[in-house]
């Protein structure tokens, strides 16, 4: 395959903004009208979802290594749509005629290409996909409690049916019958637990419905649906090594359930969980966290807040707290919250010596790259 010159081809589709992706859709739901019913029914929130999980195939298409795992996640994790192996060569024949669609030299040998290249992301997801047919596409869960911390956070928690087994700092994808074939990423405040519950932190963000839905308007009682767990933090229940946790907003949760598991299955180690906010008033999870720490002599909770001046907290951005309160050179790092503050704390941790293969981030953000991802980047 000629990869740089599908490249230019797929910016040249990509340039065109919301117009690519509606062209693809209509072309889709015009050509395939069954396939409309895999979609929510306002697009609004899912136009732009397939061209950038396309930039990222493409970015390593002359990768399988690293692509290969990334589309068996997607064809493992698409059975929750209602998506077989029928509808990919219809999804496949609209992004071809999209990608001719938006470049005036198309010809074919980058149709020969894009065809090739597009047989070989399916067979790879199909067959991941048949792979799982022994496991259910999603999980019933009933909402057993919902506290609304602040005017736009909640901790919910959720019962599922059957047993839904997860690696501590995996995510979880959520559905809401509020919100239907709206599905956004939450990671579970909590190890496995014998009674099989989840805690979810959930935090109302602007245009962002799955999220608003969850804080205000799901009740207890209510049932939801969770997709199969992802393992975005790649947390190593092995290791023996004392662990640095930084947490920013409600990336709070993978990392609560990190302290969880050593807690509940250890080794014995130390453990320092920051966590940062810009107010005070934002810390929603605060009293839990005096509970874990007066709980476990192993566990030390540093709170941080960066711009309320009348808290007595810790003052400054919680990368600039954990620099300042190390050396943490000998410790794996964990680090969940918004963008600025992750990339912030590694830039911080990796200058003091901190080596880059035992840090692990996880990005919350209002969006991410993905097909129906909300709110997660993992390196």
């Amino acid at each position: 395959m000629d990869v740089p010159a599908m490249r230019a081809n797929f910016a040249k589709a990509a340039a065109a903004g919301d117009e690519a992706p509606l062209w693809f859709y209509a072309h889709l739901f015009l050509s395939h009208p069954e396939t409309r019913q895999l979609f929510p029914v306002s697009m609004a929130h899912q136009r732009d979802r397939l061209f950038a999980a396309l930039g990222e195939v493409v970015a390593r298409v002359d990768d399988l290594d690293s692509l290969v795992p990334i589309l068996r996640q997607l064809g493992q994790d698409h059975r929750k749509f209602g998506t077989v192996a029928a509808h990919y060569p219809a999804v496949g024949a609209s992004l071809l005629a999209t990608l001719e669609h938006f470049d005036d030299d198309w010809d074919d040998r980058l149709a020969a290409d894009w065809t090739a290249a597009y047989e070989l992301v399916a067979s790879v997801m199909v067959e991941a996909a048949e792979e799982m047919a022994d496991q259910p596409p999603w999980w019933d869960a009933e909402v057993v409690a919902h506290e609304r911390r602040t005017v736009d956070t909640a901790v919910l928690w959720l019962r599922p049916k059957d047993p839904l087994p997860y690696p501590p700092g995996a995510s979880v994808s959520l559905e809401t019958e509020l919100r239907p074939r709206l599905w956004r990423y939450y990671s579970p405040a909590n190890a496995e637990r014998p009674d099989g519950e989840l805690e979810i932190h959930a935090r109302a963000r602007p245009g962002g419905p799955v999220s608003t839905a969850l804080v205000r308007q799901v009740v207890v009682g209510d049932v939801l649906r969770l997709g199969p767990p992802v393992d975005h933090l790649r947390f190593d229940p092995d290791s023996d090594r004392d662990l640095l946790l930084v947490a920013g907003g409600t990336g709070l949760a993978p990392l609560k359930a990190i302290v969880d598991h050593v807690a509940r299955n250890g080794p014995a180690r130390r453990v320092d969980l920051f966590v940062g906010a810009r107010l005070e008033d934002s810390l929603y999870d605060r009293e839990d966290l005096a509970r874990l720490e007066q709980q476990h002599p192993w566990l030390t909770v540093t709170v941080a807040v960066s711009e309320d001046e009348h808290s007595s907290l810790t003052h400054g951005d919680v990368g600039e707290v954990v620099a300042r309160s190390g050396p943490w050179t000998s410790r794996e790092a964990y680090v969940a919250g918004p963008t600025a503050m992750v990339d912030d704390t590694v830039e911080r941790l990796l200058r003091h010596g901190l080596p880059r293969d035992r840090i692990r981030t996880e990005v919350f953000a209002p969006s991410r790259p993905g097909p129906d991802v909300d709110g997660k980047v993992t390196t």
